[in-house]
């Protein structure tokens, strides 16, 4: 009878040690997966748009906003806005292409970096070939959302965009879509010379994905907006464009304003808060599973006690 209750009192403790360790590492993975929720929101709000919507300039004012902008940091120069997207941010460029990956447009230290031209770019985007760079990030900021123009409709309906620079507002039409490799040089060599521009502009067309022929040719100015692909390891998604004087409206101002949900701000506490309910399953799941395995301990050990009552009884 002894061995009973002994067993008993044992089977009670490592139920309890059990219970207590299960919930300490499902308040754990709480606190952790809040963490890590409240870190990725930081990161997308500092990426979102919103946040330099004040700086965007505008002709009304000669650009008033925008220079303000460029007073606290002086490598802002242009704006870029693809229309019917959220691209709509501020344009860098450093002395070299490693600054702007974690620097935003405000100089301030960010993982989401900024918009910046390649820096063998000139400024005022007189060269054949003027690449932007900038994050596939979720969320649609930066240039999360170049990846979808791989859709033909997104392609096709996307068409226009418009880029600052020197006070003036330029006119973008986009007319190619291309999968490129990062070290492909055909592809990541900017400001290319006279003598090169033919077969560079060939090489983009041939190995584009999507084409509109507007007639482009190798005495225009073109941009590469470039992004990292999610589809390949060190694969870049391009959308290329022909910068223009003539400025194009942006058919897509009014449908959005008109269609536009009320959404929380990038960053506040109820976007937060929303976003935690995808977590609930996963520590749903946890529980159930920490449960079973207080129950099956529960149930071997009575048995192995069982049968050690029954031996010396």
């Amino acid at each position: 009878m002894n061995l009973a209750i002994i067993g008993n009192s044992a089977v009670k403790i490592i139920h309890g040690v059990v219970n207590y360790v299960a919930l300490m590492i499902v308040i754990l993975l709480i606190a952790f997966a809040g963490y890590a929720l409240w870190d990725s929101n930081q990161i997308y709000q500092t990426a979102d748009k919103s946040n330099y919507t004040v700086y965007k300039p505008k002709a009304a004012d000669g650009g008033k906003s925008f220079k303000e902008l460029q007073d606290i940091n002086k490598e802002v120069f242009a704006w870029l806005s693809v229309y019917g997207t959220n691209i709509d941010y501020p344009v860098t460029q450093g002395q070299d292409n490693m600054k702007y990956v974690n620097t935003d447009a405000e100089g301030k230290y960010s993982l989401s970096g900024s918009i910046f031209l390649d820096c063998h770019n000139n400024k005022d985007f007189s060269d054949f070939n003027n690449i932007l760079y900038g994050h596939h990030m979720a969320k649609k900021a930066m240039f999360g959302e170049i990846g979808e123009f791989s859709s033909r409709d997104m392609f096709d309906s996307r068409r226009y965009g418009n880029l600052y620079f020197d006070g003036t507002d330029h006119g973008i039409e986009f007319f190619a879509f291309i999968h490129a490799d990062a070290y492909d040089s055909a592809v990541f060599t900017a400001a290319v010379k006279e003598t090169g521009r033919q077969a560079y502009l060939e090489n983009l067309l041939t190995n584009a994905l999507y084409t509109r022929d507007i007639g482009t040719t190798a005495e225009d100015r073109i941009i590469l907006l470039s992004t990292c692909s999610s589809s390949s390891t060190n694969g870049r998604d391009i959308l290329i464009g022909r910068i223009m004087d003539e400025v194009y409206e942006d058919s897509f101002t009014k449908t959005e304003s008109n269609d536009k949900e009320e959404r929380p701000a990038a960053g506040s506490p109820y976007g937060l808060v929303k976003e935690l309910h995808l977590l609930w399953p996963l520590l749903l799941m946890l529980m159930l599973a920490s449960r079973w395995t207080v129950h099956i301990l529960v149930i071997y050990h009575s048995q192995k006690y069982q049968k050690g009552v029954k031996t010396h009884v």
